[in-house]
């Protein structure tokens, strides 16, 4: 059996230590907006931790979300007010606060392909 890392915490620790979640479109953290996402926190030196979860809206559509995981919350708040993205709270958010529980998200679904400076890749559009 493979074990875990001992340098990468389990899930229900980075959602203890770092509570201030930032939610972006899985597909827009891809290639180039990977890197211009990557500089902004060097730039700034802020630590985070990357989380994934699924959302699913009431309409059954399912979407993979990268969660942006900071300890700070100045370090979160200057990461949504450069990238924009979705407040997530990992305690309210997920199936009864389970560290890999589903997002439920109200509504239907609709795509974002831009959000700030970040858009999805020409070749996932599709």
């Amino acid at each position: 059996m493979v074990g875990r890392s001992h340098s990468i915490p389990p899930p229900s620790v980075i959602d203890r230590d770092m509570p201030r979640q930032v939610a972006l479109p899985d597909d827009i953290c891809t290639g180039r907006n990977f890197t211009l996402i990557q500089r902004f926190l060097d730039q700034e030196g802020l630590s985070c931790r990357i989380r994934a979860v699924i959302a699913v809206w009431e309409d059954g559509r399912q979407e993979q979300w990268r969660l942006h995981c900071f300890a700070d919350p100045d370090a979160a708040n200057a990461f949504v007010a450069h990238f924009g993205g979705i407040a997530f709270d990992p305690k309210r958010d997920r199936e009864n606060g389970r560290a890999r529980g589903l997002w439920r998200r109200p509504g239907a679904y609709k795509r974002i392909l831009e959000i700030g400076p970040l858009s999805v890749p020409e070749p996932l559009r599709n």
